[in-house]
């Protein structure tokens, strides 16, 4: 119980699903209340999935694609900027057919992207999540950290819910409203992300190695 809770306490702060609520809104614009219940059940099924994945195999993962926190970071923010971007400035269906429009609202799918990934499973939740495998001695604790896992999902699942009446308070033309204001702060948030990305890679040892080893080479070659 005691690494359930550390889990808990350790990924609530950065998934923090009260700031994923209002974008959650913003995204499913015009969806119904079964599709939006939908989107969000899906949703957190994917984060356990995601979190899990990275809890048993995260480290051999990660160096199996050579992927790095810094380049997810990079990634997550270029996804979620994309998103914001779709949101200040949505595409025209003017010129859809109501088939087309209709075909285009069944593929219409954000629980996996970017609801579950980068919004709740992110690189912070993921960094997170391979950390606490230090702390797992057993494959009970793995299964500790799991109902961790599982308490945050249930949480993220019923503020999603909890926000869906929301709808109702702020009306139509309130939601649109919302979904401006939503995109703008989606796309600092992608932008945010981008900015932590590089600025982890700059500060890295390995490169800051690689500059002092091309400045002594340079200098080398000029001596001679």
């Amino acid at each position: 119980m005691q690494l359930a809770i550390a889990a808990l306490i350790a990924l609530l702060p950065i998934i923090n699903p009260f700031s994923t609520a209002p974008m959650f809104l913003a995204i499913t614009e015009g969806d119904t209340e079964a599709e939006r219940q939908e989107q969000a059940r899906k949703a957190v099924i994917y984060m356990i999935c995601i979190l899990v994945a990275f809890l048993v195999g995260g480290t051999m993962i990660m160096k199996f694609f050579g992927l790095s926190l810094p380049g997810l970071r990079i990634a997550g923010g270029i996804l979620v900027g994309g998103v914001g971007m779709r949101m200040l400035y949505p595409k025209d269906n003017a010129g859809q057919t109501r088939a087309e429009h209709l075909e285009s609202r069944r593929k219409r799918d954000v629980s996996f992207t970017p609801l579950a990934m980068p919004s709740l499973a992110g690189p912070g939740a993921i960094s997170v999540t391979i950390g606490l495998t230090s702390l797992a001695k057993s494959w009970l604790d793995f299964v500790s950290i799991i109902i961790g896992i599982l308490l945050v999902a249930a949480l993220v699942y019923a503020t999603l819910r909890a926000s869906t009446k929301l709808v109702k308070v702020l009306g139509v033309n309130g939601l649109h409203a919302m979904t401006k204001i939503m995109g703008f702060l989606i796309l600092c948030v992608g932008v945010q992300f981008i900015v932590n990305g590089v600025v982890e890679v700059a500060q890295s040892p390995e490169l800051i190695e690689g500059i002092i080893r091309a400045i002594d080479t340079a200098r080398e070659k000029q001596l001679q």
